[in-house]
């Protein structure tokens, strides 16, 4: 329990896919359980049928409800309308904290909380970029038009909350050393995921499982999985789960390159379950935060294959012998192919499961986010804003 008492509070994000949705959904269940209340302001355009039953999974959780509204990826016209809706909605609710995560609900948390700041209202806005516009090139019109948005946006938030101390590095290396409180949470896993999972019959070799979009390197695992099989002399298997607008055109190279036989697709499935499919899980992502599949498959007891990017190393150890170079086949081939000819290799470079779990469980991250909460809400009362009269005290 907050020191402030039962909170009620929002969460603001675009699309309910992939590391976000997960974050989202370890802290509402965690913070319902110690007694706050919880709700999630989304898009409704992004997401499946996989989707929709993980948000009936934490419907129980939401004591705040799930609104959901449609929400352009890139900046449109249309985010002013989206923009008024969700602070409409939001303003209902009641909020004492705002956590805006990634580029667009950060926006829309931020200038909700904003508004009702102005109103007298003692909101805390928090924002959490979990990559999102980080990844833009500063030297592009893009980036410096995302890192202004962003700088000015700082001026709306009182805390900043990053998955890693890369997200960090990188948010003042790009948009500039923040001018209001931060602080680093690493993303955490619930007990039963520190489970070793069992090999299902018959298992493939590599597993890809991700969001099918070039930023996450499915198209670099099909090219390194070719490469792999020469290297080794064998004929190996692969599984590559999950979905998104890029994916037929995976399929399409796959039956190009007569590999259809041994790489399968599936769709969006749980990650354990995936996991029980292969013994190596490959992870060749251009670019990252901190990834919970990477975190998923080590609790696991699955050897991990991954780049050299974002978070990935503050997980495997920056020295780590599992780490490649991004976005290159012959560096990812490579790896492949010895964790074939010499699979002791690969688990001997994972880290140790103790520590591990120590650092990465879902209560440290929940205690620590929730403890940021507290120190913004106390720091805005400190400025004489009072809470909505009907919050819960």
């Amino acid at each position: 329990m907050s020191n402030q008492g039962p909170l009620r509070i929002i969460h603001c994000f675009r699309s309910p896919v992939g590391g976000i949705f997960r974050h989202v959904r370890d802290l509402a269940e965690r913070h319902s359980q110690q007694g706050h209340a919880v709700g999630i302001v989304c898009d409704s355009s992004t997401g499946g049928a996989y989707e929709d039953a993980l948000f009936e999974s934490i419907r129980p959780h939401l004591a705040l409800g799930l609104t959901r509204l449609p929400m352009q990826r890139s900046i449109s016209p249309s985010d002013l309308s989206a923009g008024m809706k969700s602070y409409r909605e939001i303003k209902a609710l009641r909020p004492d904290v705002l956590h805006g995560h990634g580029a667009k609900g950060g926006a829309y948390a931020r200038l909700a909380g904003t508004f009702l700041r102005a109103s007298g209202y003692c909101v805390a806005r928090f924002y959490s970029p979990h990559g999102g516009s980080l990844h833009y090139d500063p030297g592009s019109t893009k980036g410096r038009v995302f890192f202004a948005i962003e700088r000015f946006l700082e001026r709306m938030t009182d805390r900043l909350v990053f998955v890693c101390d890369y997200e960090g590095n990188v948010y003042g290396r790009k948009i500039g050393p923040p001018r209001t409180a931060s602080q680093t949470v690493y993303n955490g896993l619930r007990p039963a995921e520190f489970e070793p999972v069992g090999l299902s019959a018959p298992a493939v070799d590599f597993l890809y499982i991700g969001m099918m979009r070039d930023l996450k390197g499915p198209d670099v695992f099909i090219d390194a999985f070719v490469e792999a099989e020469r290297l080794s002399g064998r004929s190996l298997s692969a599984l590559m789960v999950g979905d998104g607008d890029d994916k037929p055109r995976y399929q399409s190279t796959l039956q190009t390159l007569g590999l259809a036989d041994r790489v399968t697709m599936r769709p969006a499935m749980p990650s354990r379950e995936a996991f029980a499919m292969a013994r190596t899980v490959v992870v060749p992502s251009r670019a990252e935060a901190m990834p919970y599949i990477v975190l998923e498959a080590v609790a696991g007891g699955k050897p991990v294959i991954a780049t050299r990017v974002g978070g990935i190393p503050e997980i495997l150890d920056i020295d780590s012998a599992a780490l490649v170079e991004p976005g290159s086949a012959p560096s990812l081939a490579a790896a492949m192919s010895g964790a074939i000819l010499d699979p002791s290799s690969l688990n001997a470079a994972m880290p140790d499961r103790a520590q591990f779990a120590q650092r990465f469980s879902v209560e440290t991250m929940a205690d620590g986010v929730m403890s940021a909460y507290g120190a913004a809400l106390a720091e805005a009362k400190a400025r004489g804003l009072k809470r909505f009269p009907s919050s819960l005290s």
